[in-house]
């Protein structure tokens, strides 16, 4: 099977190297090959120079990789480039992008009616230039048959394991993985980025600190008072500070907080709902399914149904 990736002038380095070494470690089932406009060196965005095997061909592709980049947004206007990879789309047995490479699927209509996401920070823009994709914001990626796209930089390996695990069964992408030092499946499995990471970093060592505590204790008093308490700053003050520093209201990041721990359960157990309601902190499987929906605008049984297995999002 080959599999052929195509760069552009200020493509991310790890949206190539990372997938492509997985279907590298896969073995013999794969033949892989870097391709441009131009077979002449082409810079990545961190400097680093990749001379593609081969320019713009018409031979058979398997499955054809589109990696993103700051260079995307030039990239995209390149009527050569997305007239090939609409051509070498039809006949490919699927198609694929890493990070922004989703938008130049898009420019080239292969999105069109399709769910697919991209790099958290360019759901948003994505949506707005293709209104006829429906994003997912939320997914390390999403399979659409026969398209597959996938968030930021390394979420690319989690698709390319997923690719191989299709390709050769679940043992072979554990072989892999094991080999990479990485997942098959992320805990945390579908979301893009936690809480934390969402939230900004505050500057002051105390609200660290309360941020880390906090995702230890989910089923401590987490009210507004307790939470002050504990910095040793009035309830006004702490409750201004939180949300000078970190972006967000105390009870705001604590529901976000406890509806990431539920999500992780929901993706990688059995237990029932209530069980889970009581371990992150919610007390009831009601006030878990209204943070829910009010978070995630799911239930939680909805969301358990939909991620829980696989990391991919299934295809219609």
């Amino acid at each position: 099977m080959r599999i052929t990736f195509l760069v552009h002038p200020g493509f991310q380095s790890l949206d190539l190297t990372g997938p492509l070494e997985v279907f590298a470690l896969a073995g013999g089932t794969y033949a892989t090959e870097v391709v441009a406009a131009e077979r002449a060196p082409v810079e990545s965005s961190s400097g680093l120079a990749v001379l593609p095997h081969r320019a713009f061909h018409d031979d058979p592709v398997d499955t054809l990789i589109v990696v993103g980049g700051p260079g995307t947004a030039e990239a995209v206007r390149d009527e050569r480039t997305i007239a090939w990879i609409t051509t070498t789309a039809r006949r490919a047995r699927r198609v694929g992008s890493v990070c922004s490479g989703a938008f130049l699927l898009a420019r080239a209509g292969l999105l069109d009616g399709r769910r697919a996401t991209t790099h958290w920070s360019a759901c948003r823009l994505l949506e707005e230039r293709f209104p006829s994709v429906e994003v997912d914001p939320d997914p390390i990626f999403v399979r659409d048959d026969p398209v597959w796209t996938s968030a930021g930089v390394t979420a690319g390996i989690d698709l390319a394991l997923a690719m191989v695990e299709d390709d050769l069964g679940a043992a072979a992408a554990r072989t892999v993985a094991r080999q990479l030092v990485v997942f098959v499946q992320r805990p945390g499995g579908q979301a893009q980025f936690s809480a934390q990471l969402a939230a900004q970093r505050p500057d002051r060592p105390g609200l660290r600190e309360l941020q880390r505590w906090i995702a230890d204790h989910l089923t401590a008093d987490l009210s507004v008072e307790a939470l002050a308490a504990r910095t040793g700053l009035s309830t006004r003050h702490f409750a201004r500070v939180f949300r000078d520093d970190v972006g967000v209201t105390p009870g705001a990041y604590v529901e976000s907080v406890r509806v990431e721990a539920a999500r992780r359960l929901l993706e990688t157990s059995a237990r029932p709902l209530d069980v889970i309601a009581r371990e992150c902190g919610f007390g009831t499987p009601e006030t878990m399914h209204r943070s829910f929906r009010r978070t995630v605008s799911v239930t939680p049984g909805d969301y358990r149904r939909r991620f829980r297995g696989h990391a991919s999002v299934a295809s219609r």
